[in-house]
């Protein structure tokens, strides 16, 4: 499983015969050098895209109006994404695959939708579950799986948290899995809109910070959302928040979590909250 199959991804994930839309939901990829590129930047530079695609997008209302192009979750700075989701409003229905192949002519090097799908105007993509995978040395296998095995069978698993407060929280509940497969760490967790764990938390408790820090690659293969996958009562993300407890926090101590208040999502705003590096 160490190179990533993008056949599945270029077929649709909901069975779609109707090839004209309103709204569109790509399926795309950010890989290459992109996974430099920071996510307000890839925002205006989607933006250049449509225009230069000449896509006939609808825009927010306001002051300051943008295009209704909305990913269902950012990706963090540095990590490349193989089976991201963006939604698009268009002005009027059009086929969806030439929308498609508009936006990747003008697409730079590394970014690519890679399938289509109309949906409703009404439907928004609500992010479900994800797979990070990070790169191992073959001789830390075992190691590193040893350790996964030890963090699965734990009741608890705190991590500390700065902002917008100082706590502790117990991140357990949002790791589904975790296992080593051809000397790549997988890394399967849920995502709700209360909260989820994060993969350089979990890099950090399997003693690999410097390994990534040293130029280790961390990829997000998947990405699930609620409207396309089956209910299944036994296995599902958790429904209640995150267990936490307070932590003492050093004078002058800086905010150095990716957390931010909650906010009115827009454009390349996840509809669960807000989108940032």
């Amino acid at each position: 499983m160490g190179d990533i199959n993008i056949a599945p991804m270029l077929r649709d994930r909901v069975p779609n015969t109707l090839m004209v839309g309103e709204k569109i939901r790509f399926r795309f990829q950010k890989i290459g050098d992109l996974r430099l590129l920071s996510h307000h930047d890839l925002m205006r530079s989607c933006e250049r895209m449509l225009r230069r695609a000449e896509v006939p997008f609808a825009m927010t209302n306001g002051f300051h109006p943008t295009p209704r192009w909305v990913f269902a979750l950012s990706l963090p700075l540095g990590v490349a994404g193989y089976n991201e989701v963006v939604e698009l409003e268009l002005k009027r229905p059009l086929n969806i695959y030439s929308v498609r192949d508009s936006i990747n002519t003008c697409a730079p090097q590394g970014f690519q939708l890679v399938s289509a799908q109309a949906i409703d105007p009404k439907s928004t993509a609500v992010p479900r579950r994800v797979m990070y995978r990070l790169a191992v040395p073959h001789e830390l296998n075992e190691s590193v799986q040893a350790t996964a095995n030890e963090l699965l069978g734990r009741e608890k698993i705190w991590t500390d948290r700065h902002y917008p407060r100082a706590r502790r929280v117990n991140i357990r509940p949002f790791i589904r899995h975790s296992y080593v497969e051809d000397s790549y760490l997988y890394l399967d967790l849920w995502v709700t809109s209360t909260g989820t764990a994060r993969a350089d938390e979990l890099i950090k408790l399997f003693g690999l910070t410097e390994l990534h820090r040293d130029g280790a690659d961390l990829d997000r293969v998947e990405l699930d959302l609620q409207d396309e996958v089956e209910a299944d009562a036994t296995d599902g993300p958790p429904t209640t928040p995150a267990e936490t407890m307070p932590l003492h926090t050093p004078a002058g101590h800086r905010p150095v979590d990716d957390e931010a208040p909650a906010t009115t999502a827009t454009w390349g705003l996840s509809p669960n909250g807000p989108v940032v590096e």
